[in-house]
């Protein structure tokens, strides 16, 4: 044997290989050569505890910078690469994370102690979060990981996104030919900025849909084409991808209705002429039908509040609606909580903690010991109402006289509500262009004079975007 090839022995098997290279990948043989000791000076390493596949795999790599990755050899491949310290080949397992390894990629980076492994598998699941929910493997890991798994989907930056058909843009970013159908909103320089993705062709022109946010995903489903044709298709955004994907369809067409999250699922309540509800299991990937609303109702308000949903306002087929209702996700029941004393429609819901806000829209008053109904006095200002689920105590709250309460998008995002038109066109965009806050801890409000441009069809929605966008 030449003075440039050391023998490898494992289980009676012996390999040759170039020292040089030996001591240029591994840690483990450099510190040895490197040593002094006896062992250095010798022509024959005998390597205990390996595995031939393992040692086999490595050396592969050591001579050819290449290596096969299979599900099959894993252990023995980590467990090999890790003893003899060949940390390249440890960084290349990072690029080789898939659905169907990183589990295993994941309790391995454990056994053997491979930090950076660790961390890249948490972020591949943290950003694959609901196909990672659909492998039996992802529920054996510990609650504590699948917790922290979900949790880092929320390390982003809280941003305010508007997805809409904007025209006249005057943005910030790369000029293109096809307007911008995502913007995203810098709160430093209070500038709206294109976001890095568009709407997939097949939502552009794609009305009463419902829309929200689980896990970090932005889901908009439904709606109806402008040929009036309703759609049961359903998008999901996906911010640490920076990717629409398509999931299950609803299985009933429905437009006009209202998508919320609750108990880790979705609901799309109600709808066009529709009473029916149906449940999303990210886990699943499908949609099951619940317990439908006690009436069919038409421009109702809605929103989750502790994991339940509450129902308000609108029409029934008869006459006015004006039963709180309450959807139970554990129970699968629905419950009139109370009557109120006005009539709401087309209101925007949100909650926070155990207090539901209520903007914009219509509300009627019942005249005292008279059966009709009267406008309230603010039906054209821009109103702000909560109510306490656990009190019962309705407030209303600082009027924005100056704005319209009608055809607005809204969301929550830090300590406010953010408010904006959903459809601006030319000829009424001095009159109707809104975009506020409302602080829901000092009851106060702001304007902001960059509107993001003029469009249709707009939604505005908080999303942690990575740092990155």
């Amino acid at each position: 044997m030449s003075s440039d090839q050391i023998a490898i022995v494992v289980d009676d098997r012996t390999y040759e290989v170039n020292k040089k290279k030996l001591i240029e990948k591994s840690d483990y043989f450099r510190a040895l050569y490197n040593s002094g000791m006896r062992e250095s000076t010798e022509d024959c390493v005998q390597l205990q505890g390996l595995s031939v596949t393992g040692l086999e795999l490595v050396l592969e790599f050591i001579n050819t910078s290449k290596v096969q990755v299979v599900n099959e050899t894993l252990e023995d491949l980590i467990e090999t690469a890790s003893f003899l310290q060949v940390t390249s080949i440890l960084k290349l397992l990072t690029s080789e994370i898939r659905l169907d390894n990183c589990v295993e990629l994941y309790s391995l980076s454990e056994v053997y102690g491979t930090h950076d492994l660790r961390t890249a598998c948490l972020k591949y699941m943290s950003c694959y979060y609901h196909p990672m929910l659909r492998r039996p493997e992802f529920s054996s890991l510990p609650p504590a990981v699948r917790d922290q798994v979900k949790e880092m989907r929320m390390k982003g930056t809280a941003t305010l996104v508007a997805i809409g058909d904007f025209t006249c843009l005057s943005l910030d970013g790369p000029d293109q030919d096809e307007p911008w159908s995502m913007l995203r909103y810098g709160e430093v320089e209070q500038r709206w900025k294109p976001l890095a993705n568009n709407l997939p062709p097949d939502m552009v022109n794609v009305r009463g849909y419902g829309s929200a946010v689980l896990d970090n995903y932005l889901f908009i489903v439904g709606g109806y084409r402008m040929t009036s044709q309703e759609i049961s298709a359903v998008r999901c955004y996906n911010p640490c991808r920076n990717e629409w994907n398509q999931v299950a369809p609803l299985n009933q067409k429905r437009s006009n209705f209202k998508l919320l999250a609750a108990q880790g699922k979705l609901f799309a309540v109600g709808g066009q002429c529709l009473g029916t509800v149906e449940c999303y299991s990210p886990e699943q990937d499908w949609w099951t039908c619940v317990s439908s609303m006690p009436d069919p109702l038409a421009e109702f308000s809605a929103c989750e509040c502790q994991g339940l949903i509450y129902v308000m306002g609108g029409y029934t087929a008869r006459d006015r609606n004006t039963n709180v209702l309450r959807y139970c996700p554990t129970s699968d029941s629905w419950t009139v909580l109370r009557t109120c004393s006005a009539h709401i429609r087309k209101q925007q819901m949100l909650s926070v903690e155990d207090t539901i806000y209520l903007v914009g829209g219509y509300t009627h008053k019942l005249q005292v010991g008279r059966r009709q109904w009267r406008p309230s006095q603010t039906e054209d200002a821009l109103t702000v109402q909560s109510y306490n689920v656990t009190t019962g105590e309705w407030i209303q709250l600082k009027e924005n006289t100056s704005k319209s309460g009608l055809n607005l998008t809204c969301t929550l995002h830090n300590d406010g509500i953010y408010i904006m038109s959903r459809d601006v066109s030319l000829p009424t965009s001095l009159e109707h262009r809104v975009f506020l806050k409302y602080n829901i801890f000092s009851d106060g409000w702001e304007a902001f004079r960059r509107f993001p441009a003029l469009g249709q069809n707009m939604l505005l929605c908080s999303l942690y975007l990575p740092n990155t966008l």
